[in-house]
């Protein structure tokens, strides 16, 4: 291999131990890096409507409380159908190539925001068609997702793979905890807009401008493609076949759908249900999510996935009971501290069900080959890896439809009976499904179950 960094690498074998320990890493390593710098940009940019649009009643736009809790879910809709496209692109283009042009695209919503927020006078059906926007940031992590999971040897898929989703997550709370504060800064005002109240809501898209320039620049200076990972779509919807692929779509609904769905609703419902918070606490919510996230896979590496996610379905249950509770009774405390429990359980099963995914496609092409020798055992191991990367995008698109079913739930859920507590029971009783599904598909005995529960006999 060239020691020059090479756009394409032609040859990469992870799973060489003296390959991985002499080159492998430290070119995997210089990926993941830049990979989570664009991803991490990409969910900020995702998010940026979260808070955006407690502000617009403030700046003299006049919409209602649906009508706001739609401007935070669209881009999370938008987001997950653009995850479809996104999941085939690094076979198709390389994983260079698409994080340059992923990261380019992000100017098109923060310059839209960027100027639209200061004309109180946008209808509200514009106002929509520019959040829309916003969920380009939201296709990244498909691409990001599928790329890594290339790079890296089957036994550190879970860390590697829980690392740059935590790093793409933690974008949610720096979008939270940033925006605000530069919102109140005077920076370049490139549309002449003036403050309202002290606050420069266009800031909320011009911030962006330098971390995107930084993070095209470093895809393209420091990432690389890999001919190994190239493959056709016809090779890769073959994952669509795959009952597999659609039940842990479903599950993951669960936990990434409900982290990225409560991150976009949470500052919103923190102002109409408690008026008197600040929503800066809001990014809280999403930050122990984000870094509860690697563990999550840290811990499915080591005592299986489906028993991890599992017994958190349980968790994320009693957190929503708690949360219903105490929104019930106006305690603020108790709403943040049960929300807070809830965030982490979404990270948690993040990463868990993220985990299982290679491991189930690594166990169902195994046992397809069977019986023919070691030529049929490695090209078994390639169709698996080329057919979990596609499933980690298409998964994870499926998941991402919480980010618009949840605000939006919330949102009727407050005008048709005045709170959010007929969202959060309808939230609880799916959860309630998902703990069945795990349980039937993947902890009875059965040897998709231990492909799932335990990573040692994936590997047989």
């Amino acid at each position: 291999m060239s020691k020059q960094n090479p756009t394409w690498i032609s040859e990469w074998k992870p799973e060489d131990a003296v390959f991985w320990n002499s080159t492998g890493k430290v070119i995997a390593r210089r990926n993941l890096i830049w990979s989570i710098v664009a991803e991490h940009i990409g969910f900020s940019v995702w998010l940026i409507w979260s808070i955006v649009a407690t502000k617009l009643p403030a700046a003299g736009f006049h919409f209602t409380t649906d009508e706001l809790f739609q401007l935070v879910a669209l881009p999370g809709l938008i987001g997950s159908l653009m995850r479809f496209p996104y999941t085939f692109a690094v076979t198709m283009f390389g994983g260079r190539n698409w994080t340059i042009f992923s990261a380019s695209v992000l100017f098109i919503p923060t310059l839209a925001l960027a100027y639209f927020v200061s004309h109180p006078e946008t209808p509200f059906w514009l106002m929509l068609l520019v959040a829309s926007t916003a969920g380009l940031g939201g296709g990244n992590f498909a691409s990001s997702m599928a790329n890594i999971s290339f790079f890296y040897p089957d036994r550190m898929k879970g860390w590697a793979l829980g690392l740059n989703a935590a790093g793409g997550n933690i974008g949610v709370s720096s979008v939270q905890l940033l925006t605000p504060i530069l919102m109140g800064v005077g920076l370049i005002n490139l549309y002449e807009a003036t403050p309202v109240a002290g606050v420069y809501l266009q800031n909320a898209g011009l911030m962006w401008m330098l971390p995107l320039a930084i993070a095209v620049l470093g895809a393209a200076f420091f990432m690389n493609n890999l001919t190994s990972a190239k493959s056709t779509f016809k090779d890769q919807l073959a994952i669509v076949k795959r009952s597999h692929t659609w039940i842990m779509s479903f599950i993951y609904i669960g936990t990434f759908g409900s982290f990225i769905g409560y991150s976009a609703a949470f500052p919103l419902l923190i102002k109409t249900q408690f008026p008197a918070v600040t929503i800066a606490i809001a990014f809280l919510g999403p930050l122990v999510g984000s870094l509860s996230r690697p563990f999550g896979g840290l811990l499915a590496d080591k005592v299986g996935g489906a028993i991890v996610t599992f017994w958190n379905f349980i968790a994320m249950g009693g957190a929503t009971i708690g949360v219903l509770y105490f929104v019930g009774i106006k305690d603020f405390t108790g709403f943040l501290v049960m929300f807070l429990i809830l965030f982490v359980t979404t990270g948690i099963g993040n990463g868990s069900t993220y985990r299982m995914i290679p491991s189930i496609f690594r166990e169902e092409n195994l046992r397809k080959a069977k019986g023919t020798g070691e030529a049929g055992r490695a090209l078994a191991l390639k169709t698996a890896s080329i057919e979990s990367g596609a499933a980690l995008g298409f998964i994870g698109a499926i998941g991402a439809c919480g980010g618009y079913l949840i605000p939006s739930g919330f949102g009727k859920s407050i005008a048709i009976t005045g709170g959010p507590q007929l969202a959060l029971v309808i939230y609880l009783a799916f959860y309630a499904i998902c703990l069945g599904l795990t349980w039937w598909y993947y902890l009875r005995k059965s040897p998709v179950a231990s492909s799932a529960t335990s990573l040692a006999e994936a590997r047989v």
